[in-house]
């Protein structure tokens, strides 16, 4: 019953970084845990990362781990991405997820937003 909404896409040089937000409406995101995806054109959607719903549990995907940090600010009742020495490979529409599971792929997630896209330049 959670809406999803993420912002923060565009276009970065290699190196550089950005922060993208999900904005949760409806209800509040600290009922679920929170998940970050991106999907690469032709590619399947894979996770990036993950957070408990009190934020002390996160998973990253190996491929971002030590550059991407995401968060959680349930007051505001919005999830962030942090994305830093963002590389050509991370080009991909990126989602936000909410999830009343445990699991890890996407199909464990039970409300997703519309994606923003991530584009990053060599």
């Amino acid at each position: 019953q959670v809406q999803l909404v993420e912002s923060g896409g565009g276009l970065v040089q290699a190196g550089g970084s950005l922060r993208l937000s999900c904005a949760a409406s409806g209800r509040s995101i600290s009922t679920y845990r929170m998940g970050w995806f991106r999907q690469a054109p032709g590619k399947e959607r894979e996770v990036v990362g993950r957070v408990s719903r009190i934020g002390y549990i996160t998973y990253y995907a190996d491929a971002v781990k030590g550059r991407f940090t995401i968060s959680r600010d349930n007051v505001k009742n919005t999830l962030y991405l942090q994305m830093n020495s963002l590389k050509p490979e991370d080009t991909a529409v990126y989602y936000c997820a909410a999830s009343t599971g445990s699991g890890l792929e996407p199909a464990a997630y039970d409300y997703w937003g519309q994606g923003t896209q991530v584009t990053v330049s060599s």
